[in-house]
């Protein structure tokens, strides 16, 4: 019986101060909840559910913050975010701001309960008395309702209904007010208000703020500094000390008569802190989103899609989730790339070159280069691009599919030292092209008759078209690129099950359209010894307790690696980079990517050059780097005005040159033994 005696005293206390706060803020019809108070206990017991429950916004005791992502170095590459805001702990902020706050917006914070009649009444009196608002009339606890409430609203709706003038709305942030205050410390609550209020200039919280107007962190700011940002938060536009230095002075100097009425600071703390105009050290707000890159922006656009499309984050978890990112970009390789790349293909050029690197054996995307500004203007600055180009399949790579042959001969028992003889040009015993059989030329002059490795180093095309024949089908072809990593779903793609269908003799010559980062990917499995790595730009998602995320449904976000290890026999890898040495390294005749040789390194590659020339490619690759280059024009059909040992090998050996260099010289294992 104490007990219910207890609790319905409590609940009727709190009842009372929540109808009397509203009514003193000028609700007068809150006299209704007056019968409330006065009823049966049984009403009186179903109204304590009034403070039982908070919603679950304001439930979490720290905003999350911006989402920053990073290199493989720790370098920030950019951060995700809807509201600026980096939160601090109350450690990190001084006692000057809690002081400065609470002296001009709600000075009897530590006394009252969540809400204040006295302090209403009085900042009612003082307004009037200075004929306009000096003194705000809620609470600090009903104003982190109000912020809270409003800056989590999904809806319009909701944000409508956090902020509308009405008893509903009024009672409603009472009563969270007081559910609050009996939930949760009052240290906590000023520093939750400090870092959910916004400051102007698109900062958030009190951090933010200071880096945006100050330079500073929160925990140096300085007396003036705290009186100016508090003084802010009434009118974050009027009150501006960018744009309004002198309203921000006169805001300040409120803050620090009000500060020294209250005995917070003395006589001459605060002639000294008046004593100086408002001085800024304004610095912008952090980059937000991959438009603003540091660097890699295509990379970062890459990420962006592979997080929501591939992992199933949404964006809004991103932009409101405080996770930090860490990618698998490396700033050295990206950098190096951008530069090679616009060295061949000036920025705006109507080809585009791409740069693409791969991590054998994990997978990781290195870096994505194209002579683009990624997410810009393209009516009014021809180089902007929002198309990942690097990602896209817009034309063949010719002659770097013969690989994918070859992969199928020597999986079928076919030596590298099997010969064919054919003659110029050659015509498919198997494949037909329309109502007669399919032939090819080759693009220079060799012998009739050649080895598979001496034809894969001088690119033959006709004993290719015979090797196909050799197979009896397109089917081992396909089944060897798909097992390397090639997809061939894109929506300008032709299926792998269609492909074989139709048995297309010409998959051997790189006619398909094709993905830079699936290429390099693909050859990234050779460098890898067969071992297949889905490409990948991102190793770890946390939040700011460094707990990894997770999805909405609650399940872990996936990032670890996607390998396949003998998707292709290391013998059968190492056997081909044994051949495609011959193709860029010195002192192999007939061989076409010699421009990508980077002098004391070990390196594997394979030219490649489109019908008509509408495309040139170069894929290379080391057993720590594989990248792919292809310059083409991805609106039109255009001739690229050369094959893939030009500008690809050289864009190629400019990227890689400096990381080669830098670093010790990887060897390839020794070649095992592939076929008969």
């Amino acid at each position: 019986m104490g007990l219910m005696t207890e609790r319905r005293r409590t609940t009727l206390g709190t009842l009372t101060r929540l109808a009397a706060s509203v009514v003193v803020a000028g609700a007068l019809t809150a006299g209704m909840l007056l019968p409330v108070v006065g009823a049966t206990g049984l009403a009186a017991r179903e109204s304590a559910s009034l403070l039982e429950a908070l919603p679950v916004e304001l439930t979490d005791q720290t905003p999350h913050g911006n989402t920053t992502v990073l290199a493989a170095d720790g370098s920030v590459i950019t951060q995700f975010y809807e509201e600026n805001r980096t939160p601090v702990t109350a450690e990190q902020i001084p006692d000057v701001v809690r002081q400065a706050l609470i002296a001009i917006e709600d000075n009897r914070f530590y006394e009252h309960g969540g809400v204040d009649a006295q302090g209403t009444l009085r900042a009612l009196a003082t307004n009037l008395a200075a004929g306009g608002v000096v003194e705000g009339g809620s609470t600090l606890t009903q104003q982190l309702v109000k912020q809270t409430l409003l800056q989590t609203a999904d809806t319009p709706e909701e944000a409508a209904a956090a902020t509308e003038e009405s008893v509903g709305r009024k009672l409603v942030e009472a009563r969270l007010a007081l559910a609050l205050e009996e939930t949760y410390s009052k240290e906590e609550i000023l520093t939750r208000y400090l870092n959910i209020a916004y400051f102007g200039a698109g900062a958030y919280g009190i951090q933010a703020a200071a880096q945006r107007y100050f330079s500073v962190d929160a925990a140096a700011l300085t007396l003036p500094q705290a009186a100016t940002l508090t003084g802010l938060m009434r009118s974050p536009a009027v009150d501006s000390p960018l744009a309004s230095p002198e309203n921000a002075q006169a805001r300040r100097d409120q803050v620090l008569q009000r500060m020294t009425d209250l005995g917070t600071i003395s006589e001459q703390q605060r002639v000294e802190a008046t004593s100086a105009p408002v001085v800024t050290v304004p610095s912008q707000n952090p980059p937000n989103g991959c438009i603003d890159a540091s660097v890699g922006g295509f990379f970062c656009a890459y990420l962006l899609q592979h997080l929501t499309e591939e992992l199933g984050m949404t964006q809004q978890q991103l932009d409101d989730g405080g996770y930090t990112i860490q990618t698998t970009l490396r700033p050295d390789v990206q950098t190096a790339g951008d530069r090679a790349v616009v060295e061949s293909v000036p920025m705006g050029d109507s080809l585009a070159g791409m740069f693409t690197a791969v991590q054998p054996g994990t997978g990781h995307v290195l870096a994505m280069a194209v002579n683009r500004t990624y997410g810009c203007d393209a009516a009014v600055d021809a180089s902007c691009e929002s198309v990942v180009l690097n990602d896209a399949a817009s034309q063949g790579s010719g002659s770097t599919y013969k690989v994918f042959t070859a992969a199928a001969a020597l999986a079928r028992g076919f030596s590298p030292q099997h010969t064919i003889t054919t003659t110029d040009p050659y015509v498919s015993q198997v494949f037909r092209d329309g109502s007669g059989r399919y032939d090819v030329g080759n693009a220079g002059s060799y012998p009739d008759t050649l080895t598979m490795a001496d034809a894969l180093v001088f690119s033959s095309n006709t004993y290719f078209l015979a090797l196909e024949d050799a197979l009896g089908s397109v089917e081992g072809p396909v089944a060897a690129a798909e097992a390397m990593g090639m997809d061939f779903d894109r929506p300008n793609q032709t299926s792998a099950q269609q492909i074989v269908a139709e048995d297309r003799g010409s998959f051997t010559f790189g006619a398909e359209p094709t993905s830079p980062l699936d290429l390099a990917g693909a050859y990234a499995t050779l460098a890898a010894r067969g071992t297949q790595c889905d490409p990948t730009p991102v190793v770890s998602v946390v939040d700011r307790e460094g707990v990894p995320a997770t999805l909405l449904d609650g399940t872990p976000v996936d990032t670890g690696p996607r390998c396949v290890e003998g998707a292709l026999s290391p013998a059968v890898a190492d056997t081909l980079t044994e051949v495609l040495r011959r193709d860029v390294e010195p002192g192999n005749p007939g061989q076409t990517g010699a421009r990508a040789y980077v002098p004391g390194h070990q390196i594997a590659g394979k030219t490649g050059t489109s019908q008509n020339a509408l495309s040139a490619t170069f894929v290379g690759y080391t057993p720590e780097y594989a990248a792919s280059v292809m310059v083409l024009n991805p609106k039109e059909n255009e001739d690229v005005g050369g094959y893939g040992g030009n500008r690809p090998a050289v864009i190629w050996n400019d990227a890689l040159t400096p990381v080669l260099e830098a670093a010790p010289v990887a060897p390839f294992p020794a070649a095992g033994a592939a076929g008969r």
